[in-house]
């Protein structure tokens, strides 16, 4: 099978990430995505993030009756930060009868030398990239010529967005699932 490995901190999880996950699953890209709830991202400032049992708690919501769509929390039992080369050769170890293939966001992939051996990375996994608003894939794709653009409809919606929302006390639940919507609400989140 192959599997798109989708991390991200999920701090909420948005529609957005599930409508990008079932794109690339009716479109044929993958058979799979796996969305992996990473505890500690070392390129974002983790000062507002809740815990990652919670933010699991929200993605498991957020794909309920969605059996291509899975929540992983294996980064749970993995060194901190998160690296996503480790993560990937982990899953490669584990799984090896599957192909993951990563899928990230044009912001990051701007700074993708960033990332921990990226050269590696993009030697070993197909690195996909779905457009983010405000980010010009063309400057990055002479750099990472084997990175591929995903021709995916624009999601204009961040978790940065929806938390800023409810402390405002605005109406998101159109953004996220109602599950997630009802969580958030129930433990006072983000307030």
């Amino acid at each position: 099978m192959r599997i798109a490995v989708f991390s991200g901190s999920f701090n909420p999880i948005h529609n957005g990430h599930t409508q990008l996950a079932n794109h690339l699953i009716m479109n044929n890209i993958v058979d799979e995505v796996w969305l992996i709830v990473s505890p500690c991202n070392p390129l974002k400032d983790i000062t507002n993030q809740l815990d990652e049992y919670i933010r699991l708690d929200m993605v498991i919501a957020a794909i309920s009756g969605n059996n291509r769509i899975k929540a992983s929390d294996i980064e749970f039992s993995m060194p901190i930060p998160s690296y996503t080369i480790d993560t990937l050769n982990h899953l490669s170890e584990m799984f090896d009868e599957h192909q993951f293939v990563l899928i990230i966001g044009s912001d990051n992939a701007i700074i993708f030398d960033q990332w921990k051996d990226y050269d590696e990375l993009l030697k070993r996994y197909e690195v996909y990239v779905y457009p983010r608003k405000g980010y010009d894939f063309s400057t990055v794709k002479g750099k990472y010529p084997s990175m591929q653009v995903l021709n995916t409809p624009f999601f204009d919606v961040s978790s940065t967005q929806i938390r800023q929302m409810i402390q405002n006390k605005q109406d998101v639940s159109d953004l996220i699932h109602p599950d997630v919507y009802d969580y958030i609400k129930e433990n006072n989140l983000y307030e």
